[in-house]
């Protein structure tokens, strides 16, 4: 039996469409991608200025951050999630997540010269089923959280008793 050769590249062409087209995601399916570990390439040294407690604060609300050595974390409101992709310098850019109300968007911060705290704007990349959103996003602060744990007087500093 002879197959003819257009029926052939037909039968490819089918075959090819099949497969790309069950990779693609549903549009209900969010497209976050959690990072591996160690996936995020920062200098070991950068590392320890994300690490920790950030405080995030937009028009009178503040949202407790926590991260991770490579800057990805959790924070509470609508169940977020948080991913650092850039720290370059004192830029710091990433992506964020909330399962609750099912959003996503990106963040970009320039941090101060000690890396204690930025100034940040933030998008959204998706509500819901919408992939490509028009709603603004907004500006915002953050701010390191130093706990009590991480400062230890020395001998020569007076401790009010």
């Amino acid at each position: 039996m002879t197959h003819h050769p257009l029926s052939l590249l037909s039968l490819a062409l089918s075959l090819v469409l099949v497969q790309a087209c069950s990779h693609t995601p549903r549009p209900h399916e969010a497209v976050w991608v959690e990072p591996a570990v160690g996936e995020i390439s920062l200098h070991r040294g950068e590392n320890a200025v994300l690490a920790g407690e950030w405080e995030y604060e937009e028009g009178g609300m503040v949202v407790p951050l926590k991260l991770d050595r490579f800057g990805n974390g959790s924070y509470d409101f609508k169940d977020g999630r948080f991913r650092t992709d850039v720290l370059s310098d004192h830029r710091w850019a990433g992506a964020w997540a909330q399962q609750e109300n099912d959003r996503e968007g990106g963040f970009e911060i320039t941090l101060s010269p000690d890396f204690s705290e930025g100034d940040g704007r933030w998008w959204y990349t998706r509500i819901e089923e919408d992939h490509a959103p028009t709603k603004a996003g907004g500006r915002f602060h953050v701010v390191k959280v130093q706990s009590m744990a991480e400062h230890h007087p020395g001998p020569a500093e007076h401790v009010p008793q």
